[in-house]
Order: structure tokens, then sequence, then C-alpha cells
């Protein structure tokens, strides 16, 4: 090995102390846990903070409470030398007989340092934490002090005064939003040259499949879309993958006008693609990502609509959302549960507005059919899921970027035998705090799912919705 390899070893494997900002913790409760074998410090005004953050339902102060009793485990039983010699922290990392072994240790702030900050003013609480890893860093000389916070200002700060600053990353699915898969992937051109003289292929009532063999096809996964990137190409959806044998099914047409859905056809090829998943009854959870404009929800309507009141599949749709205000909130709103969502959804209404007048008749049968449409759809609030089990019920959450995975993970539990989850969003516009396009809960199903035979993904890319709406998204 080289001396620069040698010694970039060294830099990676060199211990460090991280310092915690209260926000971090609030986030991710788990994030003590979160640092191999390295050190954590928690200055005594982020115990404070927590403690005033403590009350409440909110996911913060749930969060808050669950980092109080990780604490409260960790220090039963120590002494005043111990906790002054920092508590052992077990690992993330399991030896070799599979036992979490103790690596790191948790240092809380027991002895007084020099913690003024002659550069910055004032006596906020960010300052002393700031102080807190600034006298950290002067007192360890020979360990990297690391402030870890998720306030972008904080860390500004500290790159002033010189004190190291990092976001949390732990709590990330994927290292870069570009990398989400997309759900499809085009084939070479030359790909059925190749392959197509071993290629198997039979028929099944109406399904067609095709069984090939090739090293290619390790990368596949079920119900991810191949295609011939070409118009009238090939459309097939993957089934099964064996080793380097993977079994397709060729997909069901939906932009011609012999297989609408509730009167809506699919306009592009990844739209084609939502449909298919949509209306397929072997896939329990659907992911559909894509800008304003795509069909996201019209098309999962249509989809919900059609197999809960021509097919019967289901009994009703549930629809759902984060209730985050683009703008001022408009304080609170009266009446039921159902009243009160009403506003937020806003979507539904329009795309039911869009749905009804596809189908035949005058005013009157609009009117019927749209009391009858109201009469299946359900508005919940996702305040009320707790506890809640959905069966034989087709779920749309809409809006699903600006959910955390962990509430992400409450309300996919909630599915009972013969429900079907769909998550609509653009990871592009989150209005939750503190989550990105990495973090987010639907980023999180998208990445754990995409491998599961009963799960699919597709992300949209082309707008439908008008060429002012299309202009729009290019320019503005």
């Amino acid at each position: 090995m080289s001396e620069r390899g040698r010694s970039a070893r060294a830099s990676r494997r060199a211990h460090r102390t991280f310092v915690l900002d209260t926000n971090v913790l609030m986030h991710d409760p788990t994030a003590i846990f979160r640092f191999a074998e390295h050190d954590v410090y928690i200055p005594m005004r982020v115990l404070e903070e927590l403690d005033a953050g403590k009350k409440g339902v909110s996911e913060a102060a749930r969060n808050v409470r669950q980092v109080s009793r990780f604490l409260d485990e960790l220090m039963q039983g120590a002494s005043k030398a111990q906790i002054d010699a920092g508590l052992p922290l077990p690992s993330v990392v399991k030896n070799v007989n599979g036992e979490a072994s103790a690596s790191g240790r948790l240092y809380f702030e027991t002895q007084s340092f020099d913690s003024t900050l002659p550069e910055l003013p004032g006596q906020g609480a960010d300052n002393a934490i700031l102080g807190q890893a600034l006298a950290l860093k002067r007192a360890l000389k020979k360990t990297a002090v690391t402030l870890v916070s998720k306030d972008i200002n904080l860390r500004i700060k500290a790159a002033i005064i010189g004190v190291n600053a990092e976001d949390y990353r732990n709590d990330q699915t994927i290292e870069d939003a570009d990398l989400l898969h997309t759900g499809s992937i085009a084939l070479p051109a030359d790909f059925w040259d190749t392959h197509g003289k071993e290629m198997q292929s039979w028929k099944e009532q109406s399904r067609i499949f095709y069984r090939i063999t090739a090293p290619v096809v390790r990368d596949w996964y079920p119900n991810l879309f191949v295609y011939d990137d070409y118009s009238a190409g090939l459309e097939l959806i993957v089934r099964e993958v064996v080793g380097d044998t993977a079994t397709l099914e060729l997909t069901v047409d939906y932009r011609t006008g012999r297989h609408p859905v509730w009167g809506v056809a699919a306009r592009n090829r990844e739209q084609n693609f939502a449909l298919n998943l949509l209306m397929d009854p072997e896939i329990d959870f659907v992911t559909v990502l894509g800008p304003a404009g795509t069909g996201k929800t019209l098309m999962t309507l249509a989809a919900g609509l059609a197999q809960t009141l021509d097919a019967r599949r289901f009994n009703e749709i549930i629809m759902t959302r984060v209730t985050i205000p683009l703008g001022e909130d408009i304080g609170f709103l009266p009446g039921t549960e159902e009243e009160k969502m009403e506003p937020w959804m806003g979507a539904l209404m329009d795309n039911l507005e869009v749905l009804n007048q596809s189908q035949e008749g005058g005013n009157w049968a609009r009117a019927a059919t749209n009391d009858l449409l109201r009469s299946r759809i359900k508005i919940r609030s996702l305040n009320f899921m707790r506890g809640r089990t959905f069966l034989n019920r087709f779920v749309i959450l809409d809006e699903a970027q600006n959910l955390t995975p962990k509430q992400m993970k409450a309300l996919v539990t909630r599915a009972g035998p013969g429900t079907k989850i769909i998550c609509l969003g653009n990871i592009s516009q989150i209005d939750t705090p503190y989550l990105t396009e990495t973090s987010c809960g639907l980023t999180y199903v998208v990445n754990r799912f995409h491998r599961w035979r009963h799960a699919g993904h597709v992300t949209l890319v082309r707008g439908e919705r008008s060429r002012l709406a299309d202009y729009a998204s290019e320019s503005l």
C-alpha cells in the first residue's frame, strides 16, 4: 500500500468527537448510536431544549421523549465518575460473534470550559452550543471535534469561528436524489438481436410472457419496466428474476381507446407504466413520482374508481395527505374530520370534476354520478391513522414527500388484507422542515420496496396539464 493510501486510511479511522445539536436528536432519536466508534458529546443546553420540547403530540415531541428514554437506559446504575469518564455506546456494527460491542462513548457537559465567543454577540441557545463545541476543540487538541446540526445558519456560524460542522447524513436513504431509480430502463438497440434467439414466449389467456437468459438481467428486479426506445417498440414488465433468467410480461396498452381507465387514457409511456401498476391486482404498494401536471392524481383516482365501482375489488377509496400550507396558515377549520380536510383536497375535487365530465349523460346524470363518487371516496386525516387497519381499501397518500420515514412506516403498516396503497409526490417540493430529497419518507419507501415482488414504482417526466403549465415548469 502507498503512503498516500495509508494516510487516507488512518485519517478515516482517526478518533473523532461529535457535538450534537438539539435538532439532530429531535429529527432522529437514534442519532446517538449512529457514529460507530466515535464519541458523542451532548451539551447541557441541548438537554434543556429537549426538556422544553418533550410535551405535545407532534413528531418532534415524540422523538424527544424517545431520546430521553434512550439516555435514561444508558445511565441506569452509572455513578458520577462513570458519567464523567463517558458512557459506553453500543455499536450498530456487530462483531464476529453477532454481539453488539461497545465502541464510542457518550459524554455530557460535566465540567466547565471557557466557552466565550468573542466574535459572535448574543446569549442564544445556538451560541451556547457553538461555544461548547469551540471550547471542546481547544480542550481536546488531539481529537477532531465536529458539530453536527441540521441548522444551516449554525453550521455557517461554526465555519466562521473555525469549528468543523456537518449536516446529519445518517438519515439519508441514498447519497444523491439523482441515484433514485425511475422504475423503467431502455433496452439497448441491439438487445433482441443478441438475446432473441434463445428467447421463449407463451400465452396464458390474454397475457403474453417472455423468458430471457442473459447476464444483463441480474440487475433487474420484479415490476421493473423495460422498453425499446423507439415508437411502437415493445414495453414489458419484469415478473421474476432467477439468476441470469428473467420472466417478462407484455404490458397493457392504456394509450388506445380500447382500454380506457374510467375514461382516462395514458398520454405517454410513463403514464402507461403507472396505469399498469395501478390496475395490477398482484401489486399492493405503488409509488408514483413526478412534477406538477404529470397526471399522478388523475390516473390514481381513475384506477381507484375503476377497481372500486366497476371491478368491486375494493370497498372504498381513502385519500389523505399531510396538512402543510403553501403560504400562511388560514387558521382553525370548523366541522367534522372530512370537512376539515376538504380545503387540503382541492386536487381531489379538481380531478373528480375531470373524471365526471368524461361520463356520458346530461347534467342530472353527472350530478348523480358525482354524489356516488363522493360517497365512495373518504377523506381522512393522517393524525388519526394510528391504530387503524384498512381492509379492502384503495388508499391514496398525496404529497407523500412531506412525510418522515417514521410517519410513512406508521401509515403503510395500517394496510390489512386486500388493501392497496399508492404514494404520490414530488421530492423537489418538500415543505417539512429538516426533510430533504434524500431523507424524506417517499424516497425511503421507493428505495426500500423496489425489489419486492408486490411493489412497483414509476417516475413521470412529461407534464400533460397544459402547454401553459409545461412552459411555466421549464421557464420559471
